[in-house]
């Protein structure tokens, strides 16, 4: 197992901890879900265009909350994760809420492997790339799987933010990918408390990279927009703005979340 896959497997193992604290935590609010509530922001419903009867992956779902809210416009859905935890779960809540959705436990990165078919939308949202060592043969699947006019979306934190340290005290990290960083975290964003820890790995992408790699795959760039607030409050050191959560003391001052949209030409 080279270093990569060491890195995979940690971070898999925890997001199979993460899941269940998740799932009945108050952010992501079963509940009102199961009652028929959304669970996507007003971010990325301003962005999505029309979804019925299209072929939508969603890639890195976790639990597959906003993969079934995007299967209630009308989109027909599959959603991949490296998580066991997470695709289990989400597939006992598509049964629960007796919704047609495919869930697929792999790798985004080898998902070629467990998926043969193309998509008219491939989406991905809100801590994503930053579980990735590299964007080429990310962006290389995602040209891939998508079908020619079809449209891609991602809607993440931004990077700016993947600079500082976890309590947004100083930078720490270089704004680029300079390899690995490794972080020992204890708790998990919907509770800081949980019994729950290790170390994880993450690698830092700027935009240009990001952009730049789906480009020189065959995507055409038709959006950007960034956002100074994020919707959730899953940051530390936060303070509650009108539409969701800024870092105290640079409120209104960094970008907190960047959506994309691409299309592959016809």
């Amino acid at each position: 197992m080279d270093n990569r896959e060491k890195y995979f497997e940690a971070n898999r193992e925890l997001w199979n901890e993460k899941t269940p604290v998740h799932f009945s935590s108050e952010m992501y609010n079963m509940d009102e879900f199961l009652a028929g509530k959304s669970s996507l922001q007003e971010i990325e419903m301003c962005l999505l265009e029309n979804l019925e009867g299209k072929e939508l992956l969603h890639m890195q779902c976790h639990f597959g909350q906003d993969t079934l809210s995007l299967a209630r416009t009308g989109a027909n859905v599959t959603g991949v994760d490296l998580s066991d935890e997470s695709i289990q779960t989400a597939r006992s809540l598509a049964a629960k809420l007796g919704m047609a959705a495919n869930f697929v436990r792999s790798n985004v990165l080898e998902m070629d492997k467990v998926l043969d078919q193309t998509f008219d939308v491939i989406y991905t949202s809100y801590g994503t790339i930053g579980w990735l060592p590299e964007l080429s043969t990310w962006a290389r699947l995602m040209s891939t799987h998508l079908r020619p006019g079809g449209t891609f979306y991602i809607i993440d934190f931004h990077p700016v933010l993947w600079m500082f340290d976890l309590d947004f005290t100083k930078f720490q990290y270089s704004y680029f990918n300079r390899g690995v960083i490794e972080e020992t975290v204890t708790g998990t964003y919907t509770d800081r408390k949980a019994d729950i820890g290790g170390k994880e790995y993450g690698w830092n992408h700027s935009l240009s990279t990001l952009i730049g790699s789906l480009l020189n795959n065959g995507l055409g760039l038709e959006l950007i927009k960034e956002y100074d607030y994020s919707p959730y409050d899953c940051f530390n050191n936060t303070v509650q703005v009108e539409k969701g959560y800024q870092i105290k003391g640079l409120e209104g001052m960094v970008p907190m979340v960047y959506a994309i949209k691409m299309k592959k030409p016809a």
